[in-house]
């Protein structure tokens, strides 16, 4: 990478970001894709915030991705939102168009995206979703648009669970939502039904954790999607045992990269090369 006065800045807003592996995977996906753009982690507190969403445009930069703690509370700072965006109230994307900042979340369509890659499709499909936070929405709002069967909800505390059920209800259409209450999670009285089960919760991300639900009470021909990137969850250890089929987070990170590198740069990610960049 050969860095000119010419060159284009991308960055991450968060903090900590010194653990972020986006830098690896953007810069390999310029390199390849022949952009003379360069990415950065930015260490922004939450005292800093608004100056530094404000420097964006001071400074011409293309655009950021925002990680913990900011996600929520840059959208005061931003000129408009996405659809998504604006439904799930949180955002991982900035681009500056003109000096105008426009926010997007494409932590659900990377999710969606990554179930496409291995040709599952979520249309008549009954899933069960874990947790209920900014992901869980996130990716509620993504299911939805490819119009499942039934979205079947369940979260500790259950009225989290509620409220994403509700800012989902123009959204829904068809689509059957069911809240289940957590200490029901593991007697579920039509479990053979479900197709697809997602855990959003962060139970698995440290040695140690025990699986968020007992999949034995599920068919075999489940399929079993842990958005935990950091390591294979007692979860999908348990998949594997039962020869359930079973995904990890990484394709999830590496596909709302994707987006977010499309909705920058307006060409057609390096997704392999992404992947490869991660991967090393």
């Amino acid at each position: 990478m050969k860095i000119t006065g010419k060159t284009k800045i991308v960055g991450l807003f968060g903090y900590p970001v010194t653990h972020s592996l986006s830098p690896l995977i953007h810069n390999a996906a310029f390199e390849k894709a022949g952009l003379n753009f360069i990415y950065l982690a930015f260490p922004v507190k939450s005292s800093n915030l608004g100056e530094a969403t404000r420097a964006i445009k001071a400074l011409e930069m293309v655009g950021v991705n925002v990680t913990i703690p900011h996600k929520q509370k840059i959208i005061q700072y931003l000129d408009e939102l996405s659809p998504e965006a604006n439904v799930v109230g949180a955002i991982n994307t900035v681009v500056n168009r003109e000096g105008k900042l426009a926010g997007y979340n494409t932590d659900g369509e990377g999710f969606a995206e990554s179930l496409r890659e291995k040709s599952f499709s979520l249309k008549g499909k009954h899933i069960l979703l874990l947790g209920a936070g900014g992901a869980a929405l996130a990716i509620s709002f993504s299911l939805l648009k490819e119009k499942p069967e039934s979205l079947i909800l369940t979260n500790r505390t259950l009225s989290r669970a509620k409220d994403i059920s509700k800012k989902l209800a123009s959204s829904r259409g068809e689509v059957k939502m069911e809240i289940v209450e957590f200490e029901r999670r593991n007697s579920l009285p039509r479990a053979k039904e479900i197709d697809l089960l997602i855990n959003t919760t962060s139970l698995g991300m440290q040695e140690g954790h025990p699986a968020p639900i007992n999949l034995e009470q599920f068919s075999s021909s489940l399929f079993v999607y842990d958005v935990i990137y950091n390591r294979e969850t007692e979860l999908l250890n348990q998949a594997k045992r039962l020869g359930m089929r079973y995904q990890g987070g990484l394709d999830m990170l590496i596909f709302q990269a994707a987006l977010s590198f499309e909705i920058w740069t307006g060409r057609k990610a390096p997704v392999d090369e992404m992947r490869e960049a991660l991967m090393r």
